[in-house]
């Protein structure tokens, strides 16, 4: 257990290995997703230049997160120097300082992705990310840069609450990094396996439920890593994955998926209200199962 402690607490300092595991996980599940896909996506262009997109705003992503990762560590310093959060108010031991830190982080994540849904101006921010039509691996990390700002916001919300220590708060962070690459690859599990991971994780068939195009279904399964929270809060919601279309039946030109700069600018240009929706798509027969 000090072993693994003092390799996650001092990991933050070794950015290419967090970015090799970061692409170790994207290009994993890229080949697996082309071995036994979920659906036979048929990308405007190619794979590459749908992915090419995504990885534009991966990399605005990172790059905020990280100039965030100075803060979150200060943070989680003066939470250990003064003793403040739940970790230290309960004096947790070590199996229990990973647990509350894992949990609490991972509550921030389902916290910001509900408001964000449920909240006007920053569903403005967030539909980038629905938007995509081709849901692969590449897909997780498409957040608009105003969606990233306040993912990391939340983050250091609940650093502040549990007072979690770094070697917690990176042992999320890798965990979250393979999970969000897992739950949006292209790929087809038996089903009862993806239903029986759905019991404590997030699966990949789950978390297609939340980019289906129509609500309910996108207000629903708001999870990271654990499926705890959408259960207990009333969000979890299932659907044959042989029902499920991508992208948004309003609120965004569908056409516009792959256009960067459209994407970027979007957010500012108009107010996103159903009178100033897009024309919803006609609805499609679904494919026998």
């Amino acid at each position: 257990m000090e072993s693994i402690i003092a390799y996650f607490a001092t990991l933050e300092q070794r950015p290419l290995e967090r970015m090799g595991l970061l692409v170790g996980g994207l290009l994993f599940f890229w080949i697996i997703e082309g071995a036994i896909p979920l659906v036979r996506l048929k990308y405007r262009r190619t794979k590459f230049s749908h992915a090419l997109v995504n990885f534009g705003f991966t990399v605005i992503h990172l790059i905020i997160h990280t100039a965030l990762a100075v803060l979150i560590v200060l943070l989680s310093d003066w939470c250990r120097n003064t003793g403040f959060g739940l970790v230290y108010w309960l004096h947790a031991g070590v199996l229990g300082v990973i647990i509350i830190g894992v949990l609490a982080l991972d509550f921030s994540s389902w916290l910001v992705h509900w408001i964000m849904h449920k909240q006007a101006y920053l569903w403005r921010y967030h539909l980038i990310h629905h938007s995509d039509n081709k849901v692969d691996v590449t897909t997780g990390l498409r957040h608009h840069p105003g969606d990233s700002l306040l993912r990391g916001i939340f983050f250091l919300l609940l650093i502040l609450v549990s007072g979690a220590p770094m070697y917690s708060v990176m042992i999320y962070q890798t965990l979250v990094v393979i999970t969000t690459a897992f739950t949006h690859a292209n790929i087809s599990l038996p089903k009862k396996l993806d239903k029986w991971l759905s019991y404590i994780l997030i699966s990949p068939n789950m978390h297609k439920v939340h980019h289906h195009w129509k609500q309910p279904y996108t207000d629903s399964n708001y999870g990271a890593v654990f499926s705890v929270w959408d259960r207990l809060l009333g969000t979890y919601k299932e659907l044959d994955p042989g029902r499920i279309r991508y992208g948004l039946d309003r609120y965004y030109d569908n056409e516009k998926d792959e256009d960067f700069l459209s994407l970027m600018k979007d957010p500012f240009i108009k107010k996103r209200q159903p009178e100033d929706a897009v024309p919803a798509r006609p609805e499609k027969k679904s494919p026998s199962t």
